[in-house]
Formats: structure tokens, C-alpha cells, sequence
């Protein structure tokens, strides 16, 4: 594909991290945002060291000034929602001892916590940057979703980051009818359950494998499909 200058959300470790490694080798340009910018540099110079062309990006995606901010960053053809917080994860203080997840025992501001990060931090990012690829005539955002967040499957536990992601798949469909026709594919991905600091050491897919999906997303060709939920390249029910 031509040149293309990509932004990837809480890249500076796990999937993001992986995720901008393959698009830089497949020949794009890579702004590696997160929210810590001392990390996020340390990530890119990591990527930097492979002759990969990898610069860093702070970006709050919880907030509405930082985000505001990428319409001034210029071209970007690309955007990888990916950064995410799972908030009733054991390690996280404001759930102590809520080890069973129950919708009963989850407070409402974890919800609040997640939809920020997770549905909201998506919104605003595409909002900063997706007019910019409208009149360009050119755009692909993925937005990185999970099994956890489909209706089809829906079940207890977890109810903060299920909510979340259900909403960002909304948020998928919503934009990508708004940008129909304009070279601009909007798709949801759900990499499976990924080895990262998020997915624990049970997980059963590999980093390189869970960003396959997501690279696939973002170089789409130009009749490639907009407004869908994949894993692995397939389409999988809402």
C-alpha cells in the first residue's frame, strides 16, 4: 500500500505496541501514543532501534484538550483505537475484594470509568481525526473491540468493560454509515484473548497474532468492508 502515517492508542506496551511494530514494517509511519510520554518515547525509541520510522505521541485519550490536540498533528490515515482499561481487574484498588465481577458488586463509577476510556476516548479520537480523512478521500479506523462486548454472547461478570465495548460497537456502526462512501471504513476487531498485562498470563493468543487482526483492519483496500465486527479477518455477530 502507499505511505501512510498511522496513529496507534496505548502503544507503548502489549497489543498497541505489536500493532505499531507491524504497521511500521509494513511500510507506515507511526505515531505510538499513550498517555505517559516518557513511556511512549522509550517504546518508540525500542522500535526505532529495528530502523522502523516510529515516533511518539502523548496523548490522554480521557481527555477532551488532549484529544482535541490531533487535529493539528496533520495528515493521519490511520487510527487504532486501542488503548482500554479493564477496571474490575484484582489489580486496580477501587475494586479490592470484588473478585467475583458481579454486575451486584461493581459499583457505578467503575462503569463511568470504563465507558470514559473505553466507548468515550474512541469517540474523541475519531472525532479529532476523522474529518481530516474525509476530505482526503482516504481513512481506515479500527477500533479494538472484544468477545466481551458481543450481544450475541453476552453473559455476567464484568459488566464495566462489557458495557464499554458493546457502546464502542455502536460507536463503530454509528460513524461508519456517517462515512459511507467516503473512502473512510470504520470496523470494530476483536483480537481474542491476547497475552498482555490486560489479558494475564492465561490468555491463549499471542501478541503477534492478536495484532494480525488489527493490522488487517487497517489496511483494507479501498472495496473493503466498513461498519463490521471481525476476528481474524471473519466476520463474528454483534
Amino acid at each position: 500500500m502507499p505511505a501512510r502515517t498511522a496513529l496507534v492508542t496505548g502503544a507503548n506496551r502489549g497489543l498497541g505496541f505489536e500493532t505499531a511494530r507491524q504497521l511500521a514494517l509494513l511500510g507506515c509511519r507511526v505515531l505510538l501514543a499513550a498517555r505517559d510520554a516518557e513511556k511512549a518515547e522509550t517504546a518508540a525509541e525500542m522500535l526505532r532501534g529495528e530502523g522502523l520510522d516510529v515516533v511518539s505521541q502523548q496523548l490522554d485519550i480521557a481527555s477532551d484538550e488532549s484529544c482535541a490536540r490531533l487535529s493539528g498533528l496533520g495528515t493521519v490515515d490511520v487510527l487504532v483505537n486501542n488503548a482500554a482499561v479493564l477496571p474490575e481487574s484484582d489489580e486496580n484498588p477501587l475494586s479490592a475484594g470484588l473478585l467475583s465481577r458481579s454486575a451486584f458488586a461493581v459499583a457505578p463509577g467503575l462503569l463511568r470509568e470504563a465507558f470514559e476510556t473505553n466507548t468515550l476516548g474512541a469517540y474523541r479520537t475519531i472525532q479529532a481525526l476523522a474529518p481530516g480523512m474525509r476530505e482526503r478521500g482516504y481513512g481506515r479506523v479500527v477500533n479494538v473491540s472484544s468477545g466481551l462486548g458481543q450481544l450475541h454472547e453476552m453473559a455476567g461478570g464484568y459488566p464495566a468493560y462489557r458495557v464499554s465495548k458493546t457502546a464502542l460497537n455502536a460507536l463503530t456502526r454509528i460513524f461508519a454509515s456517517e462515512l459511507h462512501g467516503t473512502g473512510v471504513l470504520v470496523n470494530a476487531v476483536c483480537p481474542g484473548w491476547v497475552k498482555t498485562d490486560m489479558g494475564g498470563a492465561g490468555a491463549q493468543i499471542e501478541p503477534e497474532e492478536g495484532a494480525r487482526s488489527i493490522v488487517w483492519a487497517a489496511t483494507l483496500p479501498d472495496d473493503g468492508p466498513t461498519g463490521g465486527f471481525f476476528r481474524q479477518g471473519s466476520p463474528i455477530p454483534w
